[in-house]
């Protein structure tokens, strides 16, 4: 009796040795993320202005926020392949570096071509980041939280896109354009100090435990639930950038709507969303997550129609609104599968980088594709547009993860390095 109660008392003390780390680590990260993106946030509704004033054409501007996207696509499958393989930890604290060098080059630099270069090379930054991060957060996530814990994590990343660009507004107004980069480049900087410090190092990582050889990016379109998450997110992001390009457009055009009503137009999605995602996680740990991805995008679709028919502002926010909603039940639920996915496949970095190439894509091809609607129709038909491809996306998914319903219902052995959040 004494032995066995002896037993008892050490696995306690185990546990609970366990779980001040990883904890340290989540919120490490979360607050990583959280000045990373509100720097970046920052300085991106003022390069437009700031490309003008440096004598910049239209295509030159589109190059500008292009070159971002182009250079993060690219390197977003090798940094996801080699961090699976080298750890974490190292590509966190170059893409952060690399963040805050990029600060001083927008200081610096005195020309358009310099601004669409040192746009790339943080395009570059940014793909050492985020999906590194969001991988190392999916390793530590306890089984059955999948939802709860991705959904948190998302937090930092919509409160930052919510605060990064009033932020830089008031500091451009206060100061100078000049002030809100450098103020990027601390954030970025108070980033790296973090992960330095609190961070364990590459050898005490959770994917240094791995058993296994991590397989190629390449190799998960092969699975039928990968495509399915991979479709899912691209089609949504797609419908992101549409409203974020042609909301300001359509709300000037036919309700003559000022700045700043516009502005509350656009952010009012994100705002909403980012409220649900706490909520719909743990709903997503407790419910069917397919179902849900599955009602997110079916009212995403709903909202781009409501757009199209809107006769008065109010029609317009009630548009807006559906479509933050359908974000917000949809995506802790769709990082809850890619986790689950990542764990299955051994592969998280690689997961989560093709996730934020589809986020990347659906961003390019959203925009360009409405632009094109938009020129050959009329601003109004690019809407329905995104009720096409949403359901598109939402049939796709559908058909695609019927399997991963197999994967979470499968009873595992202990993933390395998991304990509670």
């Amino acid at each position: 009796m004494k032995s066995r109660n002896n037993k008892k008392t050490t696995v306690k003390k185990r546990t609970i040795n366990t779980f001040t780390p990883h904890k340290g680590i989540f919120f490490t990260l979360f607050f990583t993320l959280f000045a990373t993106v509100t720097g970046v946030g920052i300085v991106v509704p003022l390069l437009p202005v700031y490309a003008e004033h440096l004598g910049a054409a239209g295509i030159q501007v589109g190059l500008i926020f292009g070159s971002f996207s182009l250079s993060r696509t690219l390197f977003l499958p090798w940094f996801g392949k080699l961090s699976d393989q080298k750890g974490r930890k190292t590509f966190i604290l170059m893409g952060l570096a690399g963040y805050t060098l990029m600060s001083i080059a927008f200081i610096a630099g005195d020309s358009v071509t310099a601004l669409i270069f040192t746009r790339f090379f943080q395009g570059i930054a940014s793909a050492m980041v985020m999906p590194v991060v969001q991988a190392y957060v999916g390793e530590i996530t306890p089984r059955g939280k999948e939802g709860y814990t991705m959904g948190l994590f998302n937090m930092s990343m919509f409160a930052s896109l919510s605060i990064g660009p009033i932020l830089g507004g008031v500091i451009t107004d206060a100061w100078s354009m000049d002030t809100a980069f450098l103020c990027m480049g601390l954030l970025a900087a108070l980033g790296f100090a973090l992960s330095a410090f609190y961070l364990p190092p590459v050898s005490r990582e959770p994917a240094a435990a791995r058993e296994t050889t991590p397989i190629a990016w390449k190799l998960l379109f092969k699975t039928p639930s990968f495509a399915g998450l991979f479709i899912y997110r691209f089609a949504y992001t797609a419908c992101i950038s549409i409203i974020w390009c042609f909301i300001p457009l359509f709300a000037q055009n036919r309700f003559n709507l000022s700045g700043s009503s516009t502005g509350i137009l656009v952010t009012l999605g994100i705002f909403i969303s980012g409220l649900l995602q706490i909520p719909m996680g743990k709903l997503a740990d407790a419910i069917n997550k397919r179902w849900m991805v599955i009602i997110g995008g079916i009212l995403c679709g709903i909202a781009f129609m409501l757009i199209f028919t809107a006769a008065t502002h109010r029609d317009l926010l009630l548009a807006i609104s559906f479509f933050g909603l359908g974000g917000g039940i949809s995506m802790p639920a769709i990082m809850a599968m890619g986790v689950i996915l990542g764990h299955e496949k051994n592969s998280m970095a690689s997961v989560m980088s093709m996730l934020t190439v589809a986020h990347s894509a659906g961003m390019m091809v959203g925009a360009m594709g409405a632009g094109g609607v938009m020129d050959y129709f009329s601003l109004e038909y690019a809407f329905p547009c995104g009720t096409i491809l949403m359901a598109t996306g939402v049939i796709l998914f559908f058909i695609f993860t019927r399997s991963l319903s197999l994967i979470q219902k499968k009873i595992s052995p202990a993933r390395p390095g998991e304990h509670d959040i």
